[in-house]
């Protein structure tokens, strides 16, 4: 039987601080144990430029490090990483990076500073890669890391897990992930637009909640699905007054819940194609390799093997309906 570990940057393991990282429907994220490891495939090719995109199309995974994206920050994270030099490492470098103590938001917020999305989505990056370096140094840890044979995140998370499988570095990943939260950002201000999880529903009933609100609603806030996250978890994007009608809707579809994202606007529409442009020329000038591992796209499910392609995907990213990783990958549980 396959070993699984869903990895959120969160990495619990009985910490008070990196638990405090949730995921984007608000429920708390876990490490689980493997019941046996694996040494990854492919290591070897971290270093390769490949014109194939084909590498990894057979792969057969048993152990995969889920990490998760914006929505998950939460005021606290990270406060373990002091302790773990290796971990204190990357929020110093990212200091240099950004321009100013990351760790210290992390820790103590305000929340209202920590969710802007020029904020969050390094937060959340470099405190999931502090996340690894906190488990590398627990016993058994590097036995885990080593097992882990495939990889993706939610949206950001999908950058997390390129650093972790090599493709690019910590610094040039992060800032990559600084351009994209400005850029994302600066789409957002320009439109009033919001996201909200609807859970309980299959995909189909959470599209005639989307139609039943769009039909109350001018065209610049009709809203649709942006996120498949997991089996009747679907995240719903679009102008603020589409996404209000969806949540006051909802019951009446007879979801169990919505909850509202912390995240700045309607990610995943096109709402953010004025994101794509500045992300493309920052991605032109970034040297991105061969990943080690699959990296699973939330573009389209599949891992890539070309640098080029992968450059692509990450543009295209932000502004497309999202097939999160753990929605459709089957062949690798993904505990959580």
């Amino acid at each position: 039987m396959a070993a699984y570990i869903a990895l959120p940057s969160s990495i619990s393991l009985n910490s008070s601080s990196f638990s405090g990282l949730r995921n984007r429907a608000g429920a708390q994220l876990g490490v689980r144990n493997l019941g046996r490891s694996r040494v990854s495939m492919a290591a070897s090719v971290g270093s390769q430029t490949l014109q194939s995109d084909a590498l990894f199309a057979d792969y057969k995974p048993s152990s995969a490090f889920l990490f998760p994206g914006q929505g998950a920050q939460a005021v606290g994270m990270g406060k373990e990483a002091q302790s773990v030099p290796a971990a204190a490492e990357l929020y110093k470098k990212a200091n240099d990076i950004l321009g100013f103590d990351l760790l210290d938001v992390c820790i103590n917020g305000p929340k209202e500073k920590l969710d802007s999305t020029v904020i969050s989505q390094p937060a959340i990056y470099v405190t999931s890669l502090a996340a690894v370096e906190l488990l590398r140094a627990r016993d058994g840890g590097q036995l885990i890391i080593d097992s882990v044979d495939v990889t993706c995140g939610l949206s950001l998370g999908e950058y997390t897990a390129l650093a972790f499988a090599e493709s690019f570095s910590f610094e040039d990943g992060l800032k990559l992930v600084k351009l994209r939260g400005e850029a994302m950002q600066a789409a957002a201000d320009a439109a009033k637009s919001a996201m909200v999880s609807v859970i309980g529903l299959d995909s189909d009933k959470v599209q005639q909640l989307c139609d039943a609100a769009n039909a109350e609603v001018d065209d610049a806030d009709k809203v649709q699905i942006a996120n498949y996250l997991c089996t009747g978890n679907y995240a719903v994007s679009g102008g603020v007054k589409g996404i209000e009608a969806v949540e006051a809707k909802a019951k009446s579809f007879k979801a169990r819940m919505t909850v509202r994202l912390a995240v700045a606007g309607a990610f995943h529409t096109s709402f953010m194609e004025p994101a794509v442009s500045r992300l493309e020329a920052k991605l032109a000038e970034t040297q991105i390799r061969t990943p080690r591992i699959p990296v699973i796209s939330n573009v389209d499910a599949q891992p890539h093997s070309d640098p080029e392609t992968i450059k692509k995907i990450l543009a295209r990213q932000v502004s497309c309906l999202e097939l999160s990783p753990p929605y459709h990958v089957t062949r690798a549980r993904l505990l959580i």
